[in-house]
């Protein structure tokens, strides 16, 4: 963008036509410096000749004026430069696998609302690094923490309900696990997003004491409790599962951590879940803009000096005007 830092002296420009007109009518009734009886005598060609080098040289004159009202007038580009501070989000996401996910009540069942959800969260997060965790009676890495969104769309894409062996909830350990994660990162700020449908009856851990160690290193909980208030679920091929959300360890991890408990009884209210979630944690982006200046005026003053120049020479050399 082209902008004036005296823009004032544009109003000089206004004075151009006058002296033009003025240039011209003292033209007409100038005398010539050499003196004849009668112009009859001379060519015709020569005549117009000596008129063509004095507009010429008139010309010369109201353009060295010109360039030098614009270059007075301080004329320059501005550039706009914005530098961009992101205040990065460490993001783990712990999803609960147990055979009890795949309760129907959540269509087709919780654990494919659960991941279709999550992917929608992911791909908001467009400049903070996610990562996932799944457990049951244990925890498993799905995927470390990344920028990459395919890669954790993919990956999430692949979890699937944990084997017999491995089936119960151990709430205590993921958090333990998530937050060994998130303990080193420099992230201004660091959060575990956990849903389960269950209470913990597995791993080495007690949640509320795991939530303790979250809390000292600033990680902050968000708990997720997904399912309907029936009190048993049936699953084929492994029968009739007792609901057993325990809203007041959720409650409490969520409350020791300065998180929030959301309890999600079907995919919208799961859905609105993880948007909430992402209104509440939103990544800073500080923008600081500059602005780079590009001085013209030499464009405009240094043909003006090379102009007055040639104005000078062609007096002398091509006018055979002697200076008085």
């Amino acid at each position: 963008m082209i902008e004036f830092l005296h823009p004032w002296y544009l109003l000089l420009g206004f004075v151009i036509p006058l002296i033009a007109y003025f240039m011209l009518r003292r033209g007409l009734k100038q005398e010539g410096s050499l003196r004849i009886s009668n112009k009859a005598i001379l060519p015709q060609s020569m005549i117009n000749r000596g008129k063509r080098k004095k507009y010429v040289l008139q010309l010369l004159e109201l353009l060295i004026l010109i360039l030098i009202i614009l270059g007075l007038s301080g004329p320059r580009i501005t550039d706009k430069l914005q530098e961009t501070t992101v205040e990065v989000i460490d993001i783990i996401l712990a999803v609960d696998i147990s055979s009890s996910m795949l309760a129907e009540d959540f269509k087709p069942n919780r654990l494919e609302a659960v991941k279709e959800t999550a992917k929608t969260f992911i791909q908001n997060r467009t400049e903070d690094r996610v990562g996932i965790l799944v457990f049951a009676g244990e925890t498993f890495i799905q995927c470390p923490l990344t920028v990459d969104k395919e890669v954790l769309t993919g990956l999430l894409h692949e979890v699937q309900i944990a084997e017999r062996e491995y089936d119960g909830t151990a709430i205590g350990m993921v958090i333990a696990n998530a937050t060994n994660r998130l303990r080193h990162s420099d992230a201004k700020s660091k959060i575990i997003v956990l849903l389960s449908d269950g209470s913990n009856n597995a791993g080495e851990l007690d949640p509320i004491t795991a939530a303790d160690m979250a809390a000292q290193f600033d990680i902050k909980i968000y708990t997720i409790g997904a399912g309907t208030n029936q009190s048993t679920t049936f699953i084929p091929n492994r029968g009739h599962i007792r609901n057993e959300i325990d809203e007041e360890s959720l409650k409490s991890i969520a409350q020791k951590t300065g998180g929030q408990y959301f309890r999600a009884t079907d995919v919208q209210s799961l859905e609105n879940v993880y948007k909430e979630i992402d209104q509440l944690e939103r990544t800073e982006i500080e923008v600081k803009e500059f602005n780079l200046y590009r001085e013209l005026y030499g464009w405009f003053l240094i043909p003006a000096m090379i102009l007055g120049l040639m104005h000078r020479s062609f007096n002398r050399i091509w006018m055979k005007r002697i200076d008085s």
